[in-house]
């Protein structure tokens, strides 16, 4: 017999959010525009995904890292600092 697994339930993260906002308007000084543009999607997506409102996909996140300029190390490590002063 099959037991049914509930699949898991993936909600946005507001740190990734707050740290993408954050690198953006303070490190790069770039517009959503600008960032969207450089990632391949639009500024409707970046702003989603600053406000938490979207689960981006995977290439998302490192397009949009890429197009910050900062690495997956970098942006990772400033999440866990923003989830740790929670």
């Amino acid at each position: 017999m099959f037991r049914v697994v509930p699949k898991a339930t993936y909600l946005p993260d507001p740190a990734l959010g707050q740290v993408l906002r954050e690198i953006r308007e303070r490190e790069s000084k770039q517009s959503q525009e600008h960032v969207g543009f450089n990632a391949g999607v639009t500024a409707a997506t970046i702003g989603r995904m600053e406000m938490a409102t979207s689960k981006p996909e995977w290439g998302t996140v490192r397009a949009v890292a890429d197009a910050l300029g900062v690495s997956l190390v970098e942006l990772a490590t400033a999440i866990e600092e923003v989830e740790g002063k929670r």
